[in-house]
């Protein structure tokens, strides 16, 4: 998935050269026009555990908001926005509604006190049969005492909710190169789970690393499933499920070092989320 890209359109005029043995002239560079976040509120403090608003507008390089994103069926239209505590401890991933004035409003709560990361997933309306995203970031503090957790090493098992995700099969991670995780979903009696389509897709593997938080977003597709799969060229990997329990992961991460996996689905009405850590080699 493609990393933050605006169109950046940079000016530089030249000023008039001197004459006889005056000071030579000096570029003067004029301030980049870029994609960003306008008015993003709250901008004062959160209480942990209490709604509060968030909301902003996706400026576009001419300074108007950005009012047209793509719709449809699939995961890759309007906004993902997501939340993710510095720790990698909390996630919260929205998709929330796009006003006519492309204002987007969102209520929110924070489960935990400290720092979070904001991140805003645009798609915006284009020609043609692909996409293009980008992201966009800004930072809220949650008040109260922030201890910090530190990342528990990996483990293949992960219990949420009472169901149990398994990874069955971990093959070797490396930087820029694509590859599968299997993983099951089972409840304590065993029996599958019966993913329900939620956010365009039957589930999101969303990937941070620690420290820099850099980001990267798959999605777990039925078969044939309109609007889904990954597009983009040969780096581009779409994970699947074809029977219930069964997920098929599609991992594709640009650094190295150690990363937190959000898996993400719904079952029977409720979304659930397993984390998982993951080292990717050099």
């Amino acid at each position: 998935m493609r990393r933050a890209l605006g169109l950046i359109g940079l000016a530089v005029v030249l000023a008039g050269c001197g004459g006889g043995g005056g000071s030579p002239s000096v570029p003067v560079v004029q301030r980049a026009r870029i994609y960003h976040l306008q008015a993003f509120r709250p901008a004062g403090s959160i209480r942990a555990g209490r709604p509060v608003t968030v909301s902003f507008t996706v400026a576009q390089p001419s300074g108007a908001p950005l009012v047209h994103y793509r719709s449809g069926p699939g995961p890759h239209t309007g906004v993902h926005l997501i939340f993710v505590r510095d720790d990698l401890s909390t996630i919260i991933h929205l998709h929330p509604p796009i006003g006519p004035d492309g204002r987007i409003t969102q209520r929110v709560v924070f489960p935990k006190p400290g720092p979070y990361r904001v991140l805003v997933d645009v798609y915006p309306r284009t020609k043609g049969p692909g996409y293009t995203n980008f992201q966009l970031f800004s930072k809220v503090h949650v008040s109260g005492a922030y201890h910090p957790v530190a990342l528990p090493p990996y483990t293949p098992v992960v219990t949420t909710g009472g169901w149990t995700f398994r990874i069955k099969r971990l093959p070797k991670l490396h930087l820029a190169q694509a590859a599968l995780v299997d993983v099951s979903v089972r409840n304590a009696a065993g029996r599958p789970a019966d993913f329900t389509p939620w956010f365009g897709a039957l589930g999101h593997a969303i990937f941070f690393h620690e420290h820099d938080l850099a980001y990267f977003h798959t999605h777990i597709c039925a078969p044939d499933q309109a609007g889904c799969a990954s597009i983009g060229g040969p780096t581009s990997i779409t994970g699947s499920s074809n029977r219930p329990g069964v997920m098929h992961v599609g991992v594709l991460l640009p650094e190295a070092g150690t990363w937190r996996l959000f898996l993400q689905c719904k079952v029977d009405g409720k979304v659930l989320t397993a984390p998982f850590t993951l080292r990717v080699a050099g």
